[in-house]
């Protein structure tokens, strides 16, 4: 087996290992308070672990420059995240996506192993570029590119969820916030988060074989993944935010979040955005209809 495939599968062992004992502690508990804090602790574990496994020809890890570039802007990403999350939890004092499925073993289980599933294949991009024991020669211009993405993704995300933390805590002046990236885009915390596994993927491909590697093809769906939950599922991301969800904006000062709206784009940090066409908007910009509020939708 190669080096790639071998630290693949004790990857995803690790993953799933990992969230089994989560569940089992959570169960006894009947708790959920340390869910996502787990989520976050499986990342870091794995990206140390691909790390100093995927050590090739006896040299460290921090000597090949791709290896220690990925793994250090991952770190960074996951740690932010983890440090968010368990501050998150604390503040809220629960979960209520918990309050009727922790006492049923079965359905709770499924909650732990499907964020095992969400942590390793958000991870596949790290796992090949760690696991691969093709030579470092330097960076390509893409290495460069997507290496610089990457982490311009997770300052962003992290300058995001800070200055939306302050502005919740200052007592949300306005109704809705509009501080700092905030003005330039709705959701500039979720634009980053698939920033960031757009970026991966694309630096894993230097770490591959070419266009022909599977693993390299496999890893596309860190980024897909992501966008489908932040998109698409309910109860998360731009899909809970967006919809009924924005009653309580359009109650409360309905014209001037209307024009906000309008002029601010609901994921890329830009100015201009009234000025697109409604059809680039509904399309390559992802501001989707459904995403509107019709007062004819009842709030939960």
């Amino acid at each position: 087996m190669s080096q790639e495939l071998n630290i693949l599968g004790i990857s995803a062992a690790v993953t799933f290992g990992f969230q089994f004992c989560g569940f089992l502690a959570a169960y006894a508990l009947q708790t959920e308070m340390f869910y996502d804090i787990f989520g976050g602790i499986n990342f870091l574990a794995l990206g140390i672990y691909t790390a100093i496994d995927g050590e090739y020809q006896g040299g460290a890890w921090v000597e090949d420059p791709r290896k220690a570039t990925c793994t250090a802007i991952f770190c960074c990403s996951r740690a932010w995240l983890l440090i968010f999350l368990a501050w998150r939890a604390h503040e809220r004092g629960g979960d209520s996506r918990f309050d009727e499925v922790k006492n049923n073993f079965g359905m709770f289980l499924f909650y732990w192993m499907f964020q095992g599933l969400w942590v390793f294949v958000i991870s596949m991009p790290i796992i090949l570029v760690n696991g691969s024991d093709i030579p470092y020669d330097g960076f390509s211009v893409l290495d460069w590119i997507c290496s610089i993405a990457f982490g311009l993704a997770v300052l962003i995300e992290v300058v995001a969820d800070v200055q939306k933390s302050v502005w919740v805590k200052a007592g949300r002046e306005g109704g809705f916030c509009t501080v700092g990236l905030w003005k330039y885009s709705r959701h500039p915390n979720y634009f980053a988060e698939m920033l960031q596994w757009w970026a991966a993927f694309g630096f894993a491909f230097g770490s591959g074989t070419g266009w022909d590697d599977v693993q390299w093809w496999f890893s596309i769906l860190s980024p897909l993944l992501t966008m489908q939950i932040l998109l698409n599922t309910g109860g998360t991301g731009v899909a809970n935010a967006n919809g009924k969800s924005l009653k309580r904006y359009y109650d409360k000062c309905p014209e001037e979040y209307a024009e906000y709206r309008k002029s601010t784009s609901i994921l890329i940090p830009m100015i201009g955005y009234k000025n697109v066409p409604m059809f680039l908007k509904r399309t390559i910009f992802l501001d989707f209809e459904r995403y509107e509020y019709r007062p004819s939708e009842k709030s939960e």
